[in-house]
């Protein structure tokens, strides 16, 4: 193979790669923009994501629920242009609890979001009607969120949650879609303004006086370009060493369980179902006994983290329900294929046991669990990296955690402003990789609280 030439070179196919190739081809009209993957476009976690989006984000500082609301934005107007062909819905997010100790948790939660730009707060009974959630819109519906505290209106609304459910919040602007038919269709539009995939490696990049000049492929291919976007999900770190640059970026392993429900418990028209109060799991006598007996089994008699959480997959009339929970969250190295914890569907069914007590009749005769995920290529603080780099003529587009879905749109318009010299939203700076050099931003490190990951 030879030397061709690009004008923008892409490293990665994910929904971020793609993203990045949609805004620069389409909506900036950047002529030759190459994508690059060795594997097939959005096929290594892209497609195995939860496929949720919210604007529902901590602080400090509104930054991310700003950024997230322009990607609800782009999401949901291409939803319109599409015919809705990626099946964005707006059912949102549901947290509940058993605590009553955890209600004015509930309440600083939706005060905080409310501050920072998710839409206001209405408290049941009290402000006005709860509106409840249709199972495929998503116009016209409210944003914000809707504390609710009366049990009878828990039940009324959410008659398969735990009794003992004292409190829930329902996150508004927040819902579910297909990701491989959004990142096609972004694929798609972006072939026809001429971006091409070539299915190859990406074994080096040439740096001469401080600038791209070229990308070596794995098939021969030598690129000459003096553009090189790092799209590279959980190889972003690889990618960047080739160029001198150590990014502040590690991995954590997640992985989701797609359960089937002959018996219908999982009820088809939820929002995405979260249990916000750790736990222990629910064993019989004679399990607790062998896993007490067992040192690699002893943990699973141990507390369990918050955060179990679920949704319905595919059509309403469907059987299928993913779960999740996140209990190991150490920094791994990426490996594929993945390598999970085989207890992990039993554990996570157990949990959500707790807060969907109709999921017990399936103890002990578990339908055959699918399970599959990805890895979170995540920064200390858990907010993206979108930005130049040292080398000119780079530029990353990384550390998208567990929202590269969702951030996926507003983070390619980011990054083609950033190629393009087009002007920055005002959000720009808190993505960048300078940040970690301002004294002021360290000392917010030291004391960062909640992170925003479920």
């Amino acid at each position: 193979m030879g030397k061709t030439m690009a004008n923008v070179v892409i490293c990665g196919a994910g929904i971020a790669g793609v993203s990045a190739a949609y805004h620069l081809a389409v909506k900036q009209g950047i002529p030759d923009v190459v994508l690059v993957d060795e594997r097939a476009p959005l096929t290594l976690t892209s497609e195995k994501s939860t496929e949720c989006y919210r604007n529902w984000w901590p602080g400090p500082g509104d930054a991310m629920v700003r950024f997230m609301n322009r990607s609800i934005d782009i999401l949901e107007a291409l939803a319109q242009e599409s015919g809705n062909v990626f099946r964005l819905n707006r059912r949102g997010y549901l947290f509940a609890t058993a605590d009553p100790a955890r209600i004015p948790d509930f309440t600083r939660a939706a005060d905080e979001a409310a501050m920072l730009g998710a839409g206001a707060v209405r408290t049941h009974p009290g402000d006005s009607e709860y509106v409840p959630a249709p199972a495929e819109d998503f116009e016209g519906l409210p944003t914000g969120s809707d504390l609710i505290l009366d049990p009878d209106l828990i039940r009324k609304h959410f008659p398969y949650l735990s009794e003992r459910t004292v409190a829930v919040l329902h996150a508004r602007r927040c819902g579910w879609m297909s990701a491989q038919q959004l990142g096609m269709y972004l694929l798609e539009k972006a072939r026809e303004r001429g971006v091409r995939f070539l299915q190859a490696g990406v074994e080096g990049v040439d740096v001469r006086g401080g600038r791209v000049n070229a990308v070596r492929l794995s098939d021969g291919t030598t690129l000459g370009t003096g553009t090189f976007v790092n799209a590279a999900g959980p190889f972003q770190k690889r990618v960047g060493r080739m160029m001198g640059v150590d990014l502040p970026v590690f991995c954590e392993l997640h992985v989701k369980v797609a359960f089937r429900d002959p018996a219908g418990v999982f009820p088809r028209n939820a929002p995405l179902l979260i249990w916000t109060d750790p736990q222990t799991l629910s064993w019989s006598a004679d399990e607790r006994a062998v896993f007490a007996a067992s040192e690699e089994s002893q943990s699973l008699l141990g507390e369990f983290p918050a955060g179990v959480h679920a949704r319905p997959e595919g059509a309403v009339a469907g059987d299928v329900f993913l779960g999740l929970w996140t209990y190991h969250t150490d920094p791994v190295e990426p490996v594929f294929p993945l390598r999970h914890d085989p207890e992990q569907p039993e554990i996570v069914l157990r949990g959500l046991a707790t807060m969907l007590p109709g999921l017990q009749s399936y103890f002990g005769r578990l339908p055959r669990p699918v399970t599959d995920g990805g890895y979170y290529a995540k920064t200390q603080e858990n907010r993206p990296l979108v930005c130049p780099l040292p080398v000119t003529g780079a530029y990353l587009i990384g550390g998208l955690s567990g929202f590269g879905i969702m951030a996926a749109c507003a983070a390619g318009e980011l990054l083609a402003a950033y190629v393009t010299g087009s002007p920055l939203p005002s959000y720009a700076p808190t993505f960048r990789l300078e940040r970690y050099e301002d004294p002021e931003y360290q000392k917010l490190l030291e004391n960062w609280g909640a992170s925003g990951q479920l």
